[in-house]
């Protein structure tokens, strides 16, 4: 479903990812890990088409993307729901208005439905009712949901959660992390997930990556994170103060 091929980006000589080669198949849940300013959020974004590497390739479902023209990219951008790290809701529109957002902007959707969808849409993570509300209303935990609702409300075949449970409390996180894994059990959903949080990661990824200094030092199963000879996945995933992070 997903595919990098020698992708790399160069940010004023400097190599932000080098060589990155992912293999993703559909319906997957992915682990993005590694430490801050890694490139993750980067290599999502390239994803998406928001921004173009230096050199490589990127396959969505069979599709090569990198040279597409920006016009060219709105077919990609409908296959795919975002959930962006700072959840990225509008502040003058109510939540309700915030979760159909991609259904207006597609089109071909009436009111009605579109009203219906984001009941049904709110539903889902469990906040029924407050579509009237305003953003700046409601709980950071529930501005989290608000925008795993709007990254869903399409069904799209593919999501990213950019840090999903960043600065959430752990009962809230446990139910954001449940609900990325009943999206992919119920929608077939192929997922990446970015997060620190590897311990609650490994109950609902089947696989996990691991970029440090821009390159892959990591690609494999969730119990091969305990086995990885390599220091920095060794650091990372035992919390370590020794070693090279």
């Amino acid at each position: 479903m997903i595919e990098t091929k020698h992708l790399t980006v160069l940010y004023r000589g400097a190599r932000v990812l080098d060589d990155i080669n992912l293999s993703i198949p559909r319906g997957m849940t992915y682990a993005l890990i590694g430490p801050a300013g890694c490139g993750k959020s980067i290599l999502l974004r390239m994803l998406c088409g928001l921004l173009k590497p230096t050199s490589g390739e990127i396959v969505i479902n069979g599709e090569e993307v990198t040279k597409k023209r920006e016009e060219d990219l709105y077919d990609l951008r409908r296959q795919i729901g975002m959930l962006f790290q700072n959840n990225a809701l509008f502040d003058y529109l109510d939540n309700g208005d915030n979760i159909g957002f991609p259904l207006e902007q597609a089109g071909g959707v009436s009111d009605e439905e579109i009203t219906e969808k984001v009941r049904v849409a709110l539903e889902r993570v469990g906040l029924p009712g407050i579509q009237k509300k305003f953003p700046n209303e409601i709980s950071g935990g529930m501005k989290k949901r608000v925008g795993v609702a709007r990254a869903t409300i399409t069904r799209p075949p593919i999501v990213f959660y950019d840090e999903p449970t960043a600065g959430l409390d752990p009962v809230t996180s446990s139910r954001i992390f449940a609900m990325i894994k009943d999206f992919q059990r119920g929608d077939g959903t192929t997922s990446i997930v970015v997060s620190h949080e590897i311990e609650a990661m490994r109950k609902i990824c089947d696989r996990f990556a691991m970029i440090y200094e821009g390159r892959l030092v990591f690609d494999g199963p969730p119990e091969g994170l305990d086995t990885c000879e390599h220091p920095a996945v060794k650091q990372f995933v035992t919390m370590s103060t020794e070693g090279p992070l």
